[in-house]
């Protein structure tokens, strides 16, 4: 015959199983937490299609300022460049005005010059002659002639005696003279006139020049 107790749980598998039924009523435990490095944090750390195309579109811009950081460059570049050579060209020019400028005031007064060429002719031959005698009307204005002639800056050149040049001196007669050595001034037929660089006239002049020709070599 079966007995009875070998239907009856022993107490400590009740204990057990009582405890695995409380475990079980319990319900699901706490959902663990992801753990760093995990795929769930990869997943996170991913970036989006979004965020790769804001990259990109901020690259294009980077790049979109460096090429007109560039060309801001080369345009300041050349204009700097352009605006020596206008500061080049404008000083040549200023220079060339200032220069034409000396030039035109030269020829005025040379022609002004020129025009009193005569009347200084006329003072010196009446000085030849005696006619300005010192305290004479006539002295007085001969005086004030050649003060405003100087004061333009006329010179008068071509004395006896002087070195025969033909840059300077119109030869109008050549004499021969024993003992000269080298052509020189012997007689002023007309005063020559220069102011500064420009020649108003030249002076007319007697030339003595050697009597043996071997004298003007140096020979003897």
């Amino acid at each position: 015959m079966t007995d009875p107790k070998d239907f009856e749980e022993p107490e400590e598998g009740r204990e057990v199983g009582g405890q695995g039924s409380d475990a079980n009523a319990s319900g699901p435990g706490p959902v663990p937490e992801p753990v760093e490095g995990s795929d769930d944090t990869q997943d996170a750390e991913e970036l989006t299609v979004d965020d790769i195309l804001n990259i990109a579109q901020n690259d294009d811009a980077l790049a979109e300022d460096a090429v007109e950081d560039a060309a801001l460059h080369d345009a300041e570049h050349t204009l700097l460049v352009d605006l020596k050579r206008l500061q080049a060209e404008y000083a040549n020019y200023r220079r060339r005005t200032e220069e034409q400028r000396g030039i035109e005031i030269q020829r005025a007064k040379g022609e002004a010059a020129k025009g009193l060429l005569p009347v200084l002719d006329d003072l010196d031959r009446a000085a030849t002659h005696g006619d300005l005698v010192e305290g004479t009307p006539f002295a007085a204005i001969a005086d004030k002639v050649r003060s405003v002639v100087e004061r333009l800056g006329v010179i008068s050149y071509g004395e006896k005696g002087d070195e025969f040049d033909p840059q300077q001196h119109e030869a109008i007669f050549q004499q021969p003279t024993p003992g000269v050595a080298k052509a020189v001034v012997l007689e002023v037929v007309e005063v020559g006139y220069r102011l500064g660089d420009v020649e108003l006239r030249p002076a007319k002049v007697v030339v003595a020049v050697p009597a043996d020709p071997s004298a003007g070599s140096g020979t003897a």
